[in-house]
């Protein structure tokens, strides 16, 4: 096994034991990027003299924590104080922060390896895309609007990378990429740093290759802890299968896919039962784009009126506010989203863990345009719960699908635990084996 295919968990340890240098990871690391990304597209920017020197440095240092030496992208609209911050826009071209945003400060200081900024979505919400591919596929999209970090980890390229998520911009990619993503609760990790777009619904996420790696990165911001055992397998857990409000949205994978994994959890001996959401839920969809576009148009003004010509005009048309959302709306959505919030969380307690629900609404669309839609992510995300993504298996196109697990707001240490618990279940033996989708016609 070369260096570059290892897992971070299993790397960490390596490094740790001096078994694996940091130098002999990031020339592994070098090299995958080199022979793939020219296909993948994933990287804005990279430096390969800039990751070698930066691992050698991390050598003559002992491990500040796990993640020493561990190689890590950005989503280019994070700042990176030795790395320029584009936002895949004409107004950003070649721009160098003064500092390091802090979610990347936090896991430098942790000793991480930044490799590279990596491809999104204009300001990680709309105007030109990515150029990155699926790795699975390369006619397909690896989803966004954090393409380039879903596609990096995906293909292996790297082990651990940052997405953002403002409608499902990070649990989307997770899906199409065939990896373990995190979106922790809103404000639980710094976005300053970091491109605003809503400040009620910009939540930080990572990327890893299991959800091992996703607790390293976790351990590093410091998630709250619970005091609760973590569970040491599937049994006992008891799970809501939630189809949600938008459940017509779902093809036959979508819907195969969550009855395979709640199959194999009941299987693996856990409670799985429906969850209906109350009806007040049904609005939340229509709120999170409310919210969005509102915040939207004081988030973009300032490129509006310095920098009009180059502003694509999906932004132009965001602070211009074609879709006429008034104050009146504002209120009625923010008011609805706080309600839902203490709703959510009173289902939890002794006849509920976590939970299960779609990532997408199928697999990876073709093309590089169409991204996917937010369906099944924008309501947990004005929700601000945690969401954990994990892979199920792939479709008879070879496109991975998922699933993701929901807890109650705070509790991503536990839903972190209990995915741990889940995921040996639900992506069985490590694999993606393909899924039928007629098993769901009728679900």
């Amino acid at each position: 096994m070369e260096p570059y295919e290892l897992t971070a968990t299993e790397a960490s340890a390596l490094i740790a034991a001096r078994e694996l240098s940091c130098e002999e990871l990031a020339r592994s690391t070098v090299a995958r990027i080199r022979a793939r990304d020219p296909d993948i597209r994933a990287w804005s920017w990279y430096d390969e003299d800039m990751i070698i020197r930066n691992a050698r440095e991390l050598d003559k240092r002992p491990p500040r924590s796990p993640l020493h030496g561990l190689t890590f992208g950005v989503k280019d609209v994070i700042d990176t104080a030795d790395m320029p911050t584009q936002h895949n826009s004409p107004i950003h071209v070649n721009h160098q922060p003064g500092q390091d945003a802090a979610c990347v400060a936090v896991v430098r200081h942790s000793g991480s390896l930044i490799v590279g900024k990596t491809d999104t979505v204009e300001f990680a919400s709309g105007g030109r895309r990515a150029v990155t591919r699926n790795p699975y596929n390369l006619a397909h999209s690896p989803g966004g609007s954090s393409s380039g970090s879903g596609a990096a980890v995906g293909d292996k390229q790297v082990q651990l990378a940052f997405g953002t998520q403002t409608g499902g911009s990070h649990i989307r990619p997770a899906a199409f990429n065939g990896i373990y993503g995190i979106k922790p609760t809103h404000g639980i990790v710094s976005r300053e740093g970091a491109k605003m777009y809503s400040h009620t619904l910009d939540t930080i996420g990572w990327y890893g290759r299991c959800v091992e790696d996703l607790q390293l990165v976790g351990r590093a911001f410091q998630l709250p802890a619970d005091d609760r055992a973590a569970p040491t397998g599937v049994k006992g857990l008891r799970i809501g299968l939630c189809r949600t409000p938008v459940w017509s949205a779902a093809d036959a994978y979508a819907r195969a896919a969550l009855m395979e994994a709640a199959r194999r959890l009941e299987a693996a001996g856990a409670i799985v039962e429906e969850l209906t959401l109350p009806a007040s839920f049904d609005g939340m969809d229509a709120a999170q784009q409310t919210v969005m576009r509102g915040e939207g148009r004081a988030a973009f003004l300032p490129a509006y009126l310095g920098s009009h010509h180059l502003l694509h005009e999906d932004f132009r048309e965001m602070v211009e506010n074609s879709r006429r959302i008034t104050p009146a709306q504002l209120v009625q959505a923010y008011d609805l989203a706080a309600a839902c919030r203490r709703a959510f969380d009173g289902l939890f307690g002794d006849t509920l863990d976590a939970v299960l629900t779609p990532a997408s609404p199928g697999e990876a669309p073709e093309g590089l345009q169409d991204t996917g839609n937010p369906a099944f992510n924008s309501m947990w995300t004005l929700l601000h719960v945690p969401c954990v993504g994990i892979p199920v298996g792939k479709s008879a196109r070879g496109l991975p699908l998922g699933i993701q697990l929901v807890g109650p707001r705070f509790a991503d240490t536990r839903l972190l635990d209990i995915a741990r618990a889940c995921a040996p279940a639900i992506h069985q033996a490590g694999t993606l084996t393909q899924i039928d989708a007629d098993v769901a016609v009728a679900a």
